[in-house]
């Protein structure tokens, strides 16, 4: 479960500029949501195994089509920048070497949940929603399911499919991308 931290609400440059003062440490495994700075949990065995499936699975695409990109940030607004642990992001010759990614950037987001799943759809989720990421993948390792989301407004996503294993999920934007359930889950 993730942990909230500090007195915020901070902007993602005064988050930033923490980091450079050293208030907030290199290994720090942190992020910014809605201007509060929020502990996130260890990686476990099962998400980084998860993480590595479908890092397999995505790199597929070409990347003059997309980038992939594992556990990095993804600048949401002034007051939220998240790590997800995968994104598929629109190709630029710089591969955001100069800014990272927004969600006009993205073509897809992927959070995997261990223990957090109630945590990733109630807290991050909505945010992924309101800065308008066209689709959302959840996978919840407990649960034994991914929950794709699509067609975000304010108040969330209007599109919400629960894959099982023995389904198969197929990115919007790649739909000749078909990837099995039961080869991301362990």
């Amino acid at each position: 479960m993730s942990t909230r931290r500090g007195t915020g609400p901070f902007t993602v440059d005064e988050y930033y500029r923490m980091a450079e003062a050293g208030i907030l440490g290199e290994d720090d495994r942190v992020e910014l949501l809605d201007g509060e700075i929020v502990q996130m949990s260890p990686i476990g065995s099962r998400h980084s195994a998860c993480v590595d499936r479908l890092t397999r699975k995505l790199t597929q695409i070409p990347e003059e089509r997309a980038i992939v990109r594992v556990q990095n940030p993804i600048r949401l607004s002034e007051r939220s920048e998240l790590q997800p642990d995968l994104c598929l992001l629109r190709p630029r010759q710089d591969y955001y070497s100069s800014a990272h990614p927004r969600p006009g950037d993205t073509f897809l987001v992927v959070e995997v949940a261990e223990t957090s799943f109630e945590w990733e759809r109630d807290v991050k989720l909505p945010l992924y929603a309101r800065a308008a990421v066209p689709e959302v993948w959840l996978v919840d390792l407990d649960g034994r399911r991914v929950h794709a989301f699509r067609q975000p407004s304010g108040d969330g996503y209007r599109s919400v499919r629960a894959t099982d294993p023995g389904d198969e999920l197929v990115p919007q934007a790649f739909p000749e991308v078909r990837i099995p359930v039961d080869e991301i889950l362990p």
